[in-house]
């Protein structure tokens, strides 16, 4: 059987410079059935559902449903909640947990302030604390969405539990059906395509370290997309690992090419090119579609070294 991802697949579409653009996560327990708009077809009150899409606009807040992995059967609704908000930006990464009993809590947060990594109305109205446990692995599998979601992204969410690993959630939505199963790790917020289980677990063990693991990355939510790809390649060419040392300071141009400048903490910076093609030959670009498209694709052109003192001269 043809889908969206074996296609993507057997052409070798890139993932880099894929990812969902967020600078933060907010995450709402909502067992049950999930429709193709989750925050409003679900068993989560359709008027909260569009309230909190309301309140997320513009604020680089993007709000999700979980689960936990598993049968999905009609319990009713949950008495108490799981709740998440995580801020993905390097240098100011954090992630909190909460539990409420009225998901219509949620609307009293300051979305501003959550956008831009201020924690305090998550904490003061829900009695939020910082998240102690292992990180989150968010696998989507929503086949309302799209069904490769559902037939990838549903074994993979059970596998990871099943053998014991910690932070595992269903999510219902993050972009690229075509590279199912996808996966968001928090609170770094790097996105991953084509998982694997055993991949998967390498990913959140070097998390848990503070690490990032680069194959099968499409990219950190803190970036728009030729940030993603920037930064990857960076992270590539300069053999560099470690979470929260690389930022993007700046992007010039437009589309269909950038010059975007990545910076470390060590004062190391570099500048890197990045051209938007097409993948070609057109395909479908999700299951519930015979339309064909030709995606966009990031690809980087060039990576070079600069000193700080230079690029400060240059701008």
């Amino acid at each position: 059987m043809s889908t969206c991802s074996t296609v993507s697949r057997d052409l070798d579409e890139p993932i880099s410079g894929t990812a969902a653009t967020a600078s933060t996560w907010l995450l709402l327990e909502q067992p049950g059935p999930w429709g193709a708009k989750a925050l409003t077809s679900s068993h989560l009150d359709p008027a909260v559902g569009r309230a909190l899409e309301a309140a997320a606009h513009g604020t680089g807040v993007r709000v999700a449903l979980i689960r936990r992995p598993g049968r999905h059967a009609d319990c009713g609704t949950p008495s108490e909640r799981q709740v998440y908000a995580a801020h993905t930006v390097p240098g100011g990464t954090w992630l909190h947990s909460a539990t409420t009993r009225d998901p219509r809590e949620l609307l009293d947060l300051d979305f501003a302030a959550l956008g831009r990594g201020e924690h305090r109305t998550f904490d003061s109205m829900l009695d939020g604390r910082p998240h102690t446990g292992d990180p989150l692995a968010l696998v989507c599998t929503n086949g309302k969405r799209d069904r490769c979601c559902a037939l990838l992204g549903r074994p993979l969410a059970a596998e990871l539990a099943a053998s014991g690993v910690e932070g595992v959630w269903e999510v219902t939505h993050l972009g690229g059906h075509r590279f199912s199963p996808t996966l968001l790790v928090l609170p770094y917020g790097y996105a991953y395509g084509r998982a694997e289980a055993h991949a998967v677990k390498e990913i959140l063990h070097s998390a848990q370290e503070g690490r990032i693991v680069t194959e099968g990355c499409r990219g950190c939510s803190a970036w728009e997309r030729p940030g993603q790809a920037a930064e990857l390649a960076v992270r590539r060419a300069a053999r560099e690992d470690a979470a929260d040392v690389l930022s993007i300071v700046r992007t010039e141009g437009a589309a269909p090419r950038w010059e975007v400048t990545v910076a470390h903490t060590d004062g190391r910076r570099w500048r890197v090119v990045v051209a938007q093609g097409a993948s070609l030959p057109p395909r479908p670009e999700t299951c519930g579609t015979s339309v064909l498209g030709s995606p966009a694709r990031m690809d980087v052109v060039a990576v070079r070294e600069t000193t700080a003192a230079a690029t400060a001269l240059a701008g």
